[in-house]
């Protein structure tokens, strides 16, 4: 009996574990792995190690590796590290391995060290560098953590749309905490940190100091803690040596051991015991290895989600398997056999010892018109090896226009390109085909293929009234469109021209065109504009002061400032400005020069032809009611009880009301009257409504 029971190892009172080599690490490591960062995938996915990492007390002597090996140590990619001290690696649940450097940047690679993108985690990191990072998990995806050396926490959830999170800041915290982790409560990430016996949870927008319940008494510091994958569980490790399991929200104790073992332990992880739904944790020391606990736990599929599943067994090219698995899940065609349909293509335009012909064929009849699938990127994929035969012949089971485009622009098939995409009704795209023609083809070439497509060439003519100019006028000139012609030279003559000569040339060169084109409107608009620019030029001449590119009206207004009246009015003979408008303009400019004794002669001139009401509100508008009152008893009877308001004459304001027996009037007075210094007004007001009602 001995036999089988000598390398049991008790677990408590009623468990027991034993460890036994499943298979051996192939990888042949040249330095220790306490000398590298190391970062192992959930599930067992890949293993990442950055060699000669930027330790203080060890300078590294030549330029970090970075390797990646697969769970049982086989090589998968190996390259030099060429950017800048990192701080710590992660690997994201799509596979994906994070880099957290020094200043900030993450960097990503994927399973074979290929890189693929990068992104900031902010100024304020870059300026106060990283001095702690950890990559976690989420049901929402995999996101970052950022301690900085000025001890402020910044976080984003999710890597896949970046957020950036700044946590609140912890009081009286002048140094690092002694151990910190991340936590998702209520589907929001939380920072969970030490500092000396006190532990502080960070959310979005407070700091608050937590206890753990049933804690044992003497503990001054905490010197690790671990949560469990699914952040129901949280271990904490004292430097009294105990080690305290219980909810991560902290609301409830699960068990709490005493290790005798008070130095900090190098890593304390949660782990799940075989065929059991019960985790535990695991501690480990440079020499020693503990399981402590016994707490239930849901199972790692859950988090596993099937896409993820789906994508590992796809990158590493066990189609058949993922599409037996999609069928026995029932998933959706597009989420599922589509999807790795669409992989194995990209996967087959690589085998060259195809021909063309049979790798096409044989795509084709494989996905046919499966859902979900794009011609259009198998294609590219195969341009990408070097096969420009095979892409065209894919791109033509692709029954999106737009789909082909690029594609077909990197093939230098740009006049396919164009038809293409005028299919699609993509102007973007059209615009794209068409500076690509442009730099492919002579002028001549170019224009012609343009009058074969009467759509491109309408955007292209679009696109030259903001960025080139004379092409412009030469497509209107080649098509004898005398109407666009005007409205080209009309913006040239101020676009263009500094000159009054060469404006007043180019405006004519537009009436010309637009008599060509029997816009006589447009035709007589611009000669005006002509007369009125030599008008102007001659007042400048005259007069001094600035006039040319004034409006009409605002030269006109000018004149009256400049104390030139009699110029103003026989401009506005000249170009037939209504008389209402003429009165307007006068009374704005005597008003804003406070000329009032010219204002009073120009009321007096003749009959306002818009009434007495607006150089009362000009005046009260200059703050001047000595002279609003003047105009105010000219007024017509309609607009009296305005104008008597305006310049606050309550008491005659209520008279003329209660004289009009206008309700809506007397109802305007009483909105004006106030305290006790209207009294009056109001009480009399409202006797006249009484006695109204009355008979």
């Amino acid at each position: 009996m001995d036999c089988y029971t000598a390398n049991w190892n008790p677990l408590g009172d009623s468990a027991f574990y034993r460890k036994y080599e499943l298979y051996s690490m192939d990888w042949d490591l040249k330095e220790e792995l306490r000398d590298c960062l190391v970062a192992a995938a959930p599930y067992g996915g890949p293993i990442a190690l950055l060699r000669n990492p930027w330790r203080k007390e060890k300078p590294a002597s030549a330029r970090p590796v970075l390797e990646i090996y697969s769970a049982s140590g086989v090589p998968l990619a190996s390259l030099l590290w060429k950017s800048g001290p990192v701080v710590s690696l992660g690997w994201s649940a799509e596979e994906e391995l994070l880099c957290v450097q020094e200043d900030g940047v993450v960097l990503v690679y994927g399973l074979h060290g290929d890189f693929r993108r990068h992104f900031s985690m902010g100024n304020e990191v870059l300026q106060n560098r990283v001095l702690d990072a950890r990559i976690f998990h989420t049901e929402f995806g995999s996101g970052v953590a950022i301690l900085t050396g000025a001890h402020r926490f910044t976080l984003s959830a999710n890597v896949g749309d970046l957020k950036l999170r700044r946590m609140p800041e912890v009081p009286g915290l002048q140094s690092a905490p002694s151990c910190w982790t991340t936590v998702c409560q209520d589907r929001v990430a939380h920072i969970l940190l030490a500092v000396g016996p006190d532990l502080y949870l960070l959310d979005h927008a407070a700091c608050s100091a937590v206890t753990p319940p049933g804690l044992a008494p003497g503990v001054s510091s905490f010197l690790q803690m671990a949560v469990s994958f699914t952040y129901r569980h949280l271990a904490l490790f004292t430097d009294t040596g105990y080690i305290w399991m219980g909810t991560a929200s902290l609301k409830e104790k699960l068990c709490e051991f005493n290790c005798n073992i008070r130095a900090p332990p190098k890593q304390m992880v949660w782990c799940s015991r075989p065929r059991s739904k019960e985790r535990a944790v695991v501690v480990a020391w440079e020499r020693r290895l503990m399981v402590v606990g016994d707490a239930p736990e849901s199972i790692q599929y859950k988090q596993l989600t099937i896409q993820v599943l789906l994508d590992r067994l796809v990158l590493r090219r066990l189609y058949p398997l993922a599409i037996q698995i999609c069928e026995y899940l029932r998933l959706p065609e597009v989420q599922g056999v589509s999807r790795i349909l669409a992989h194995w293509a990209c996967y087959k335009v690589q085998q060259k010892d195809v021909s063309d012909e049979d790798v096409a064929r044989a795509i084709n009849q494989k996905l046919g018109d499966t859902p979900g699938v794009s011609y259009s990127d198998i294609a590219a994929r195969a341009y990408g090896c070097g096969r420009t035969e095979l892409a065209i012949k894919l791109l033509e089971y692709e029954p999106r226009s737009g789909e082909q485009v690029p594609l077909l622009l990197k093939m230098k098939r740009s006049k396919l390109a164009l038809s293409k995409a005028i299919e699609s009704g993509d102007t973007d795209l059209v615009f794209t085909v068409l500076l690509h023609l442009k730099n492919e083809l002579n002028r001549g070439d170019f224009f012609m293929t343009l009058r074969n497509q009467p759509v491109a060439l309408s955007l292209y003519r679009q696109f030259c009234k903001h960025q080139e100019l004379e092409t412009l006028k030469d497509l209107y000139n080649q098509d004898d469109n005398h109407q666009e012609l005007g409205s080209f030279h009309i913006r040239a003559s101020y676009a263009a021209e500094e000159r009054i000569e060469g404006r007043v040339a180019a405006l004519q060169t537009a009436a010309d065109a637009f008599y060509k084109a029997k816009n006589e409107f447009a035709a007589k608009a611009t000669e005006d504009q002509m007369r009125l620019l030599r008008l102007q030029r001659r007042l400048e001449d005259e007069l001094g002061g600035r006039f040319l590119d004034l409006s009409l009206h605002d030269t006109v207004t000018t004149l009256i400032l400049s104390g030139q009246n009699k110029r103003a009015e026989q401009l506005a003979r000249d170009f037939r400005i209504p008389d209402k408008r003429l009165w307007w303009l006068k009374l704005t400019a005597l008003a804003d020069l406070e000329d009032w004794e010219e204002l009073e002669k120009f009321s007096k001139s003749k009959k306002s032809p818009i009434g007495y009401l607006p150089f009362v509100e000009i005046c009260m508008k200059q703050h001047n009611k000595y002279e609003a009152k003047k105009y105010a008893s000219r007024v017509g009877p309609e607009q009296k009880v305005k104008a008597l308001l305006l310049v606050g004459d309550m008491a005659q304001a209520a008279d003329v009301a209660i004289e009009h027996r206008n309700e809506a009037e007397m109802s305007l007075v009483l909105s004006h009257c106030t305290g006790a210094t209207d009294g009056a007004t109001a009480d009399k007001i409202q006797r006249a409504r009484a006695q109204a009602q009355k008979k």
